[in-house]
């Protein structure tokens, strides 16, 4: 894999590059939707591939970002740009604050305080004025939006992808690897596990509120139920599972797919029920079929391959 991993990089962005002045607005659209799922499916790697915590909370981020953003410009009259740095560093600090209890917890625990964490802060925000509680919140939008989203959300999920592959050979990216191998060992080898923990979490949950406070902008209007809702949180797990847990192209690759498919669902049938049945289906078969998602069974595919190669 790894020798192909720099061409097709190169080729993935050369055609993200070029997609702009080769597609109408509404293939543009569904591009840009892809992106952002592929950033926040990569974010959640950041913490669920890297340590193997299993944040069914992550979703939160990207709704805190969004309202943080929508508040800044609504009623505090900042620019959009500043708005936006506000939604990225309140997700990250919220993460920061959240995680000090929680990373303490393991396995289904962290997995339900997470979830529970989300749920709590989805019924705040259906409860403050602030927010426009149950009435959702309207966000002023910018005209003639594709290329700008489109650009935005490219950077976003770039910037996010690059991070993820430069820990990959930082020495954060192998204590923390240690971590989710075993914890125990890894401090008694003098690794600061709670503090890279924290350090991980709130830098996986930065990106979701970046990507939280443009699509406010970009959708013009959000509510609780929208970007707080927990199938944010469960479309995210499922891309990083399917494409390849712990993986740099996995989530790009599940995200890429599933968004695909939810689009070609919708665009035929005109529905979304089928997609959740489309995500469950998904779920099983990662569980009975494919532990390590497409990238590792990928690499099983090859490894019988090379072996006969080399007999020969």
């Amino acid at each position: 894999m790894r020798p192909l991993r720099l061409p097709a990089l190169g080729a993935f962005l050369l055609l993200t590059l070029l997609a702009p002045f080769a597609l109408n607005p509404f293939w543009l659209r569904i591009l840009t939707e892809i992106l952002l799922w592929i950033g926040l499916a990569v974010s959640w790697n950041i913490i669920g591939g890297y340590t193997g915590y299993l944040n069914f909370g992550h979703g939160a981020f990207f709704g805190v970002g969004a309202y943080v953003t929508a508040i800044a410009m609504v009623h505090a009259g900042l620019p959009f740009g500043a708005g936006l740095l506000l939604g990225g560093l309140a997700s990250a600090a919220l993460a920061a604050f959240i995680g000090l209890p929680t990373l303490r917890l393991r396995g289904a625990y962290f997995a339900i305080a997470t979830w529970a964490f989300a749920e709590m802060i989805r019924q705040v925000a259906l409860l403050l004025e602030v927010t426009g509680g149950a009435f959702g919140m309207r966000v002023p939008g910018l005209l003639d939006p594709n290329f700008f989203y489109y650009v935005m959300w490219a950077a976003v999920a770039g910037t996010c992808a690059i991070t993820y592959g430069l820990m990959e050979r930082s020495r954060m990216g192998y204590k923390l690897r240690a971590i989710r191998e075993q914890e125990e060992a890894a401090e008694t080898l003098g690794v600061a596990t709670t503090r890279l923990k924290l350090a991980a979490f709130a830098l996986s949950a930065t990106f979701p509120g970046v990507l939280g406070g443009i699509y406010g902008y970009w959708t013009t209007y959000i509510h609780p139920d929208s970007v707080l809702s927990g199938s944010v949180t469960d479309q995210m797990v499922v891309m990083a599972l399917l494409g390849g847990l712990g993986t740099a192209v996995g989530p790009i690759l599940g995200a890429v797919l599933l968004q695909a498919v939810s689009r070609f669902l919708w665009l035929q049938m005109e529905q979304s029920v089928l997609y959740i049945v489309f995500i469950g289906l998904v779920i099983c078969v990662v569980v009975q079929l494919l532990p390590d998602g497409l990238v590792g069974f990928w690499a099983r595919l090859r490894r019988p391959q090379r072996g006969g190669n080399g007999a020969a």
